[in-house]
């Protein structure tokens, strides 16, 4: 069946993905990103640099590629537009968090968890890496925006939309820089709803049903 076989690619295609940059992050926390080349990533994870290059187009992607985004926009798609922008917006970053920091069980969800903590303090220390994150700021900062359903050609619904997006991002991006600080010892869902109290106050979060 096609759709089967288009699954059976894609599930591939993810695990060919998350091999190349684990071994990607490892070599680049254990030798500097700067003393690691593509083709030394390729040849630990046991590909060709060819194949590395069509899952990831540039060498800043091994670490930035993420699927936040779609996390983020299905969660948002998925709320009430009755809810305030902030609200909706801050529920789908804490509930995409609590879902990229658990990935497994035991060993499993450690290594999610280190490996996770890792591309963060990458990001936060490699400078061409923090000018990339900025771009992939931007980007998530528009995906949000779209998910809302923003009609674009109210400026003022899009701008109100626009700055939304950016406050939560900004909170969520203190809540991540404090998370490798603490070598991720707090729980990533609760810090970030944390900084989304400090930045609009208690009520904004009250029903998500989390410990904050």
């Amino acid at each position: 069946m096609p759709d089967q076989h288009s699954t059976l690619r894609a599930q591939r295609r993810a695990e060919t993905q998350r091999t190349i940059q684990a071994h990607a992050v490892r070599l680049f926390t254990e030798r500097g990103y700067d003393a690691t080349t593509v083709t030394d990533v390729a040849e630990a994870a046991g590909t060709s640099p060819m194949t590395l290059y069509r899952h990831f187009p540039t060498k800043e992607d091994l670490v930035l590629v993420d699927h936040n985004g779609r996390l983020v926009a299905e969660r948002i798609a998925a709320s009430s537009a009755a809810q305030p922008l902030v609200r909706r917006i801050g529920n789908a970053l804490i509930d995409s968090a609590a879902t990229l920091t658990s990935g497994g069980h035991g060993d499993d969800l450690t290594a999610n968890k280190q490996f996770l903590l890792a591309r963060l303090r990458l990001m936060i220390s490699t400078p061409a890496l923090r000018a990339r994150h900025l771009d992939n700021h931007y980007t998530l900062q528009q995906t949000i925006v779209d998910a809302l359903g923003t009609d674009a050609a109210d400026p003022d619904t899009a701008f109100h939309a626009r700055a939304a997006a950016g406050a939560c991002l900004a909170a969520m991006h203190t809540a991540l820089v404090r998370w490798a600080e603490d070598d991720g010892r707090p729980e990533l869902p609760g810090l970030i709803a944390k900084a989304f109290a400090a930045a609009f106050g208690e009520n904004v979060f009250v029903d998500t049903g989390r410990d904050a």
